[in-house]
């Protein structure tokens, strides 16, 4: 571990440079990681740096069109605030896991990541996909890029990207089948959490886009505990 913070710095700061996250969010992201590195490992953080690629992936894809229809909001690179509604839950269950050194802790942290993930693509994704989104609250037919909008082409990509996080987290468990159906269905309900928030709540104004993250993150991660409970 002694190249940890070498490599955090690095990281950090080709993130940076890349746009990916702005000056605030890249400093925030080192502390996030270093926590990540030292309580979980390099599977987890593999799973972080994962979804950080995934996502600023899925965020530039056709990244002019998004803008030519008002549907692009993070040009300037992801802030403090978003790597923190992200990022803090796994972090969270990272802490119950060292705690317990249990499988169903394992199961929540990686849910938790496969939530941000999933929910990203989806929503990125069906931006440019989504021909006839819906709102999750009652299926009435939705704008591209609402809040609550929901679609088949990005359910469909929030479940892949559930499932990419969910294969970092088959080396530390022996129950494999288990724990691959619990971050993958945890970070699906996740992302569809995340959803029910902005339509009941962000939408209204009650809560900000980086606390429905937040909120989200902790819901994937508890089903996927769960679920890895009843199956393991």
């Amino acid at each position: 571990m002694e190249y940890t913070i070498p490599l955090l710095a690095a990281l950090g700061y080709i993130s940076y440079r890349m746009g990916a996250l702005n000056l605030w969010g890249s400093l925030t992201a080192v502390l996030l990681g270093y926590a990540v590195l030292t309580l979980g490992g390099f599977l987890v953080f593999g799973a972080m740096l994962a979804f950080l690629v995934m996502g600023t992936a899925a965020t530039r894809f056709r990244a002019r069109e998004k803008m030519a229809r008002g549907l692009l909001d993070e040009v300037q690179g992801r802030g403090m605030g978003n790597v923190l509604g992200n990022g803090l839950g796994p972090v969270l269950f990272l802490l119950l896991e060292h705690a317990t050194s249990a499988d169903y802790g394992w199961a929540a942290v990686f849910s938790a990541i496969a939530t941000a993930n999933a929910d990203t693509l989806a929503s990125e994704i069906g931006k440019v996909f989504g021909r006839k989104p819906r709102l999750i609250t009652n299926l009435r037919p939705a704008r591209p890029g609402e809040e609550g909008a929901i679609s088949p082409e990005g359910e469909l990509a929030a479940l892949l990207g559930a499932l990419s996080i969910g294969l970092f987290a088959l080396p530390l468990t022996s129950h494999d089948a288990s724990m691959l159906v619990a971050v993958t269905l945890g970070g699906f309900a996740g992302a569809n959490v995340d959803s029910l928030i902005g339509a009941a709540l962000e939408k209204k104004g009650y809560i900000g886009n980086n606390g429905t993250n937040f909120l989200a993150t902790l819901a994937g991660g508890l089903v996927g505990m769960a679920t890895f409970l009843l199956l393991a």
